[in-house]
């Protein structure tokens, strides 16, 4: 299609409002800045012909009151500087220039734009078909220019007062090998809390409640990672279902905090993000948010048209090299950012820094991270993102975590990224799934996980705290549901059950989903407490799934994005088998933080057979450390190992940290096995061992009395069972 030109929109002719007048301002910096007299607006376009602001009344305005045409151009950047204009000011902007989608060019001022810098949406999408570029209905190959106006309808952003009664506000600053994450949803969290104040619940202030502050404090977690908190666009396709965009996966702005959140209407939401983050702070809890800067709601060449498809499409997206009127999809939405351009990968980082510098955020986890290291084709780690973080003073202070994949060829990079990088560690979930699940040739994968993962970070000088070990998030199955589906039932989320997972390394215990078989509970139990043991026992930095505490079930459902409801929201009312799992994982908790043993800033270093020679010795059930042909015995499943106390590092600090010697040992076989324990330690000093007593967490997950046994005695573990036992001297 060739280029085509298009007269101004037509829209009525407005009084200019008095005392509202536009003057050059400043190229920077970019978005809608207050400075106490007016506002100055800065949009990036580089291909743009003519850039208009708009501003609006209010929400519930169908047409902008102002129209200014941006007076300055200055390289790609437009700008201009309103006086007397204050925070809350709605605004927009239509952009002008060639609609040629065959040259990746969809400029059309038919359509209200929202500002990537917004820091507020001071109105919400309302979805229409004016909100598409093309005209909807029109052939694929030739989507025709669509004349209709999106102002009714479009998102707006809103100027704000960045201004904060911060006082003595100081990030928490855990140490990685002391980090203990929560992963959780701001609105699930709290929406069916009985103690949380109904106008709290499903909002930031809720999350930062007193009986939330309390429920963390107890559970022992240090860090809060939540899912996206950025501005969500609510997909067309799911509202008409019934369904809603629950995850957050679908960014509409990188700087204006998720509105849906806030207490009282959109314009609080920065507000209210601040007092959540100061609260948790000084309950010396870290804040963690889940960052999505591969792609953006707009979707597909066939998505609409609300901010970077109309600023500026080739400049913002990766476009297809041999026809730029479709995407490179490395992220399976439709679009992918392209961080590879100089003003993209700045929007990036302004974000990020502003949410460090303003919003007080510890870190971020970067949602299919592989994304952001694509040059063209290729995954690539020297890519310019990376650089500028190493290098930023801000950002290279803060927590990094990679999501180390995305769906593109070599997309999968766990234990890939850089050295500042931690990364969730999906080799230990997979291989731990399916060792406590009864999969067999399994014990040196799962000796390799549990130590921390050593051939995926020691060699490029990374620690084992860049392995964040879980077994469940957000996507998949809880814990509950890990142990009591073995296929998924995706049925609610009205796509034939074909979505999510199909390969989950679950196990029912011998029915599928709800039951009150004793035995069947008791087989559930069994497991979920190994796993959770498996997971606050390892080295590296553990995260819960948020509600596992709490025997969490979403009915088999692995792949809940767009169920905001009861399947989702966290259920607060336990009986007494879920009370005493949240307990368990409590003292599991409290147990981890009381020794460095289990959380340790350097790798194990392995026994070569004498006492004092290593950190760790495997063990064999029959009373032996493990040779090189037991690894290799597809048959043998049940196995073990002892730590030292002593161990071989100093603190940062320069102190040589002591702590009990332990033996962990597991079973994840359908039938008893027993063990002959160590006769002695491999502590460097005093190698020797009184007796084995089990830890007191664990001491429910033997079917006996007695909770201590002498070196060299036999203990006999039930099925699908850890237990761990400290030396005493």
């Amino acid at each position: 299609m060739a280029p085509e030109t298009h007269p101004d929109p037509l829209v009525e002719e407005h009084r200019v409002h008095e005392g509202l007048r536009i003057r050059p301002g400043k190229p920077y910096p970019r978005g809608a800045t207050w400075d106490g007299i007016g506002v100055n607006f800065a949009l990036h376009s580089e291909h743009a012909e003519k850039v208009e602001l708009l501003l609006f009344d209010g929400p519930s305005a169908t047409e902008p009151a102002v129209t200014f045409e941006m007076p300055e151009r200055t390289g790609p950047m437009w700008h201009g500087y309103v006086e007397n204009i204050r925070p809350g000011q709605l605004y927009g902007y239509r952009v002008y220039g060639p609609y040629d989608p065959a040259n990746g060019h969809r400029f059309n001022p038919n359509k209200v734009l929202l500002d990537p810098y917004a820091k507020a949406i001071g109105r919400p999408l309302r979805w229409d078909d004016s909100l598409f570029g093309y005209e909807v209905g029109s052939d694929d190959n030739d989507l025709s220019f669509s004349t209709r106006d999106s102002a009714p309808y479009a998102p707006l952003g809103a100027v704000v007062e960045e201004s904060f009664a911060w006082g003595n506000d100081q990030p928490p600053e855990i140490a990685w090998e002391d980090t203990i994450i929560y992963e959780t949803h701001v609105k699930g969290l709290t929406q069916n809390h009985p103690d949380v104040p109904e106008p709290l619940r499903g909002t930031y202030l809720g999350l930062a409640s007193e009986p939330l502050i309390d429920h963390f404090k107890k559970l022992g977690i240090t860090t809060v990672q939540l899912l996206p908190v950025h501005a969500k666009l609510q997909d067309r396709f799911l509202l008409e279902k019934g369904l809603r965009n629950y995850w957050g996966y679908n960014t509409l702005a990188y700087f204006a905090p998720e509105p849906e959140y806030a207490t009282n209407g959109p314009l609080t939401a920065v507000r209210d993000f601040k007092m959540m983050v100061r609260t948790l702070h000084n309950a010396g809890l870290e804040v963690i948010v889940d960052v999505v800067y591969n792609h953006t709601c707009e979707g597909s060449h066939m998505g609409p048209t609300l901010s970077l498809r109309g600023i500026d499409n080739k400049t913002y997206y990766k476009l297809n090299p041999d026809d730029d009127r479709y995407y490179m999809d490395y992220t399976g939405t439709g679009n992918t950012l392209d961080p590879g351009n100089s003003y993209v990968l700045q929007m990036i980082m302004d974000s990020l820094r502003y949410w460090v510098t303003e919003m007080h955020v510890d870190g971020f986890r970067f949602d299919l991270a592989s994304a952001l290291a694509r040059e063209l084709y290729d995954v690539d780690m020297l890519a310019p993102f990376f650089k500028i973080v190493q290098q930023d003073p801000v950002l290279s202070q803060v927590k990094l975590i990679a999501e180390p994949w995305d769906v593109g060829p070599g997309g999968y990079q766990v234990g890939g990224f850089p050295w500042q990088w931690a990364e969730w560690n999906g080799k230990y979930r997979d291989v731990l799934r399916r060792f406590w699940r009864g999969d067999s040739g399994l014990t040196g994968r799962v000796a390799t996980r549990i130590a921390g993962s050593s051939d995926l970070y020691e060699n490029s000088g990374r620690r084992p705290f860049a392995s964040i070990n879980f077994l469940t998030a957000h996507d998949g199955f809880t814990l509950e549901d890990l142990v009591s589906y073995e296929r998924k039932h995706n049925e609610a989320n009205k796509e034939g059950n074909e979505d999510g997972h199909d390969d989950n390394h679950s196990t029912n215990c011998g029915q599928e989903g709800p039951t009150t078989d004793p035995d069947v509970l008791e087989c559930r139990d069994r497991r979920k407490r190994s796993l959770m043991a498996t997971l606050l026992l390892s080295q590296g930095v553990p995260m819960i799934l948020g509600g596992d505490e709490l025997s969490r079930t979403r009915h088999g459902n692995n792949n809940p994005y767009c169920q905001d409801n009861e399947i989702t929201w966290f259920d607060w009312d336990l009986d007494a088998r879920e009370q005493d799992f949240l307990e368990f994982v409590q003292d599991l908790t409290a147990f981890r933080k009381a020794h460095p043993t289990f959380r340790r800033r350097h790798f194990l270093t392995p026994t070569d057979g004498e006492a004092g020679t290593g950190d760790v010795r495997w063990w064999h059930p029959d009373g032996h450390e493990m040779e090189r042909e037991d690894w290799e015995d597809d048959r043998l499943r049940a196995f073990g190992f002892v730590l030292r106390g002593t161990l071989d590092k100093t603190t940062p600090q320069g102190e040589t940290v002591q702590d009990d010697a332990f033996l962990v040992l597991m079973n994840p076989e359908a039938e008893p096995v027993t063990f002959v324990l160590p006769e002695e330690t491999n502590d460097l000093d005093d190698a020797s061992c009184d007796a084995w007593t089990v830890i007191e967490p664990l001491r429910g997950m033997l079917d006996t009395d007695t909770p201590t046994f002498d070196p060299g005695a036999h203990l006999t573990l039930g099925a699908h069972l850890l237990v761990a036992l400290q030396a005493d001297r």
